[in-house]
């Protein structure tokens, strides 16, 4: 079993490990073109995230209430992600 300071370790190595990959794309192809204002808003909601998950497995102990709000904000982080990456819902959020 992990200690809670491994898990959030784990947890923002893994943030940070996703945001090297558009860094390193960038390296190799022009498809991709982020600034340093896309990589602050990436790394705001995967570090975000990671420390909301990390708070709800500190605090809450029941596990299917783990799992259901885990689930809420992993989806809260897919529609923000898809709504700044595409527009899916058309708000001024994105930029549409």
């Amino acid at each position: 079993m992990m200690t809670e300071n491994t898990r959030l370790y784990t947890i923002m190595g893994t943030a940070a490990t996703l945001l090297l990959i558009p860094f390193v794309a960038m390296q190799f192809t022009e498809e991709l073109n982020w600034s340093g204002g896309d990589f602050f808003v990436a790394g705001l909601l995967l570090f975000g995230t990671g420390a909301a998950i990390e708070l709800v497995l500190r605090k809450v102990k029941k596990l299917s209430h783990r799992l259901l709000i885990c689930g809420a904000i992993l989806l809260v982080l897919a529609l923000i992600w898809i709504e700044l990456a595409v527009g899916l819902f058309g708000t001024p959020f994105a930029g549409s």
